[in-house]
């Protein structure tokens, strides 16, 4: 009889403390629901690496127009040969287009080579390159 009243007077208090085990406190966090919560995180950057590499095409779109407008600007300097500072202006010039094709090729997936500034050999290996993945400017 007294196993009986104990168990009746400690069984609602050790099912209190069960049901109060899983929602735990701030203080401590169970290790179920932390392992949950990893697996949880690993799923969610898994999802988020798929959708975030998908170049964006409007950044292509940017970068062909500038390069475009550059490449014309250029040209447009080496017809004229009565410009004031004409040199400093090409060089200006070349350096910006090697920047949007540093820039496109990144985009495209083009391994730009560490050469010095100028080159013009890696400047026409990346055009082609470019080319050949179907860029237009």
């Amino acid at each position: 009889m007294t196993w009986m009243l104990l168990v009746m007077l400690a069984g609602p208090g050790l099912l209190f403390a069960l049901v109060s085990a899983l929602f735990a406190t701030p203080d401590e966090t169970p290790r179920w629901r932390v392992a949950a919560a990893r697996r949880l995180e690993r799923l969610a950057r898994r999802l988020r690496r798929e959708h975030t590499d998908v170049p964006d095409p409007f950044a292509a779109l940017r970068v062909q127009t500038r390069l475009g407008a550059v490449a014309r600007h250029v040209l447009s300097l080496e017809y004229e040969p009565h410009t004031f500072a004409l040199a400093e202006r090409l060089i200006a010039s070349q350096l910006a287009y090697d920047q949007l094709l540093a820039e496109a090729c990144a985009l495209a997936g083009v391994e730009v080579l560490p050469r010095a500034k100028g080159d013009p050999q890696e400047r026409f290996r990346e055009e082609v390159e470019l080319a050949s993945r179907g860029w237009s400017w």
